[in-house]
């Protein structure tokens, strides 16, 4: 496995520090955010998009090459 060091400030050292459960690596806590931000901006799309007028979007067939 590659390591990487990543730089932050003392604050955000001790955010993480307590985010972190028992036993916790960073590098998985990180994963964990990983996910759970990718999670989010996927139920923001599809809020937004189920707000969209059925206008806002064509046909796959009306799209030319």
């Amino acid at each position: 496995m590659l390591t990487k060091r990543i730089p932050v400030s003392e604050p955000v050292w001790k955010e993480l520090a307590e985010l972190r459960a028992a036993g916790q690596t960073y590098d998985q806590l990180l994963e964990e955010m990983i996910r759970e931000r990718k999670r989010q901006r996927l139920l923001e799309d599809v809020k937004e998009w189920a707000t969209r007028s059925p206008d806002d979007y064509v046909s796959l067939s009306e799209i030319a090459d």
